[in-house]
C-alpha cells in the first residue's frame, strides 16, 4: 500500500505507510514565478514545461511487517 503527499501520520501507522512526497514549497514558488511572468506578458517557457521529481519514502507497508 502506498500513500500520497507524505502526511506526518504516515510514519506512525502500523505498518508505517510508504508514501510519495511532493516538494509543495518548491512547486508553489515556481508557480508564483510563472504567474508573474504571464502577468508581465513574457511567459517563461522553461517554467511551464518543468517536471518535478517526487521522492518515494519506502516504509513497511510495501513489504513484510516484522513480528512484535
Amino acid at each position: 500500500i502506498v500513500g500520497y503527499d507524505n502526511v506526518p501520520l504516515a510514519r506512525y501507522n502500523y505498518p508505517p505507510l510508504t508514501t510519495l512526497n511532493q516538494p509543495t514549497g518548491y512547486i508553489g514558488a515556481m508557480l508564483f514565478k510563472l504567474l508573474l511572468s504571464l502577468i508581465g506578458g513574457t511567459p517563461d517557457r522553461e517554467l511551464s514545461g518543468r517536471l518535478i521529481q517526487p521522492e518515494l519514502h519506502v516504509r513497511q507497508s510495501t513489504g513484510p511487517v516484522p513480528k512484535k
